[in-house]
């Protein structure tokens, strides 16, 4: 068997590390800027690399490629972040051809997500292969297999509900007012405080309620500001706040005090007003719910609403997996059908040859020779012989590798290899 067509680079693999194994800290050592990125793919070009695309968010950081040896991999992402080898031994993980396949698979369709169902990551692992591809670092069985994993993840989002429901705070929180405020856009809303979940729920209010005239208060004005100039929302004084409240229809208070911010004493009220405390620990004193007319939501609340949709999104987890079995299994035809498409082209030529040489040997032996009949029935015969060994090579159960070797032994013939 000729090996010399074939890239050394034989085996695919993934390497990295996720939320699964490696704490925050950790993968912040590993985590790959867009510089860094740039340089992984220059410097796997260098080297010979034949395919590699990475991915790099706040919970995972990996590489998928070919490599003779997995430490190949394992070192470009040490030398182009914080994290050292004995690090990544701890946390890190590879996964070999088959299971290297079906990580990218699970990963691109959002079952190894820190939540289940967040589809982020394809966006990612689409414009790493565009990047790869820019390098030249993209051949035929990466676009193969990242577009098998967008297939993949299409159709999960369209034929099942592993997406469906709220699984942040911020988002639930959203949900929340805009199934409980009718006409939300035209409604006045408050934000009190810039703490990490206010802040995201006020970008997810300006995104999905249409609303221009958000009003943020803060203590500190400028952290208003900072905020207020990302989201193009109104920023008042903290003094004018117990004005402010009366005005709002909703008020979301985000705030990082040890104690409650908004009381009975505060609001001096003369409509229903819906409150949401998104700070940990409450900053809504339990006295306000004697006020009519008012509501308090609590980021607990809020927390259950996102558990149960976490236990609804489960159900759906088998329906994914069979879609994701069907798309790798074509993938896997496919895969093989490249592996074995110049050996079947190869006997076809061997079995055209011994059918040439024995048309001319019966030409000149036989007078009343009929060529076009003895041709048409030859070809036949011929394609009838290779179907079989194409179908036995198609079949799940074969060892393709050691049937091609076989058929090449035994018919004396080297196909040309297509490179991986």
């Amino acid at each position: 068997m000729n090996n010399n067509n074939l890239s050394k680079h034989q085996t695919f693999y993934a390497v990295g590390l996720s939320y699964k194994k490696a704490d925050a800290e950790t993968r912040g050592k590993f985590s790959l800027g867009n510089e860094a990125k740039s340089t992984v793919l220059q410097q796997a070009k260098s080297e010979g690399t034949g395919s590699l695309i990475l991915t790099s968010t706040c919970n995972r950081t990996e590489i998928y490629g070919f490599a003779e040896h997995p430490f190949q991999l394992i070192k470009l992402l040490c030398d182009n972040s914080l994290g050292s080898v004995e690090e990544f031994q701890k946390v890190g993980f590879i996964h070999k051809n088959q299971e290297a396949i079906k990580h990218i698979f699970r990963v691109g369709c959002g079952l190894d997500s820190q939540i289940l169902g967040d589809f982020e990551i394809i966006g990612q692992i689409k414009s790493s292969f565009y990047e790869a591809k820019s390098h030249d670092l993209a051949n035929a069985f990466m676009e193969r297999l990242v577009n098998s994993v967008i297939q993949a993840s299409k159709r999960i989002k369209n034929e099942t509900e592993i997406s469906s429901g709220a699984t942040s705070v911020s988002f639930a929180s959203v949900q929340y007012i805009m199934n409980n405020v009718p006409d939300i856009s035209n409604k006045n809303i408050l934000l009190f405080g810039t703490g990490k979940i206010g802040r995201n729920t006020c970008e997810n209010l300006v995104k999905h309620t249409k609303n221009d005239h958000i009003v943020l208060i803060n203590r500190t004005k400028d952290k208003a500001e900072k905020v207020a100039g990302k989201f193009n929302l109104v920023v008042k004084d903290y003094d004018v706040l117990p004005l402010e409240i009366p005005k709002a229809d909703v008020l979301v208070v985000a705030t990082g005090a040890q104690f409650p911010t908004i009381d009975e004493d505060i609001l001096q009220l003369n409509k229903p007003l819906l409150i949401l405390d998104l700070s940990m620990p409450k900053n809504v004193h339990d006295n306000v719910k004697n006020i009519p007319g008012v509501t308090v939501v609590h980021l607990d609340d809020l927390s259950k609403i996102t558990d149960v949709t976490l236990e609804n999104r489960k159900k759906h987890i088998p329906q994914a997996e069979l879609i994701i079995e069907e798309i790798m299994e074509e993938f896997s035809t496919w895969l093989n059908g490249r592996k074995f498409a110049p050996t079947i082209h190869a006997l076809k030529a061997k079995l055209n040859s011994i059918k040439d040489g024995e048309l001319n040997f019966q030409r000149k032996k036989l007078s009343n020779f009929d060529e076009e009949q003895a041709e048409l029935i030859s070809k036949r015969i011929i394609q009838k012989i290779t179907n079989h060994f194409a179908n036995h090579l198609k079949d799940s159960d074969t060892m393709v590798d050691e049937s091609i070797e076989w058929i090449e032994k035994v018919f004396q013939i080297e196909a040309n290899k297509v490179a991986k």
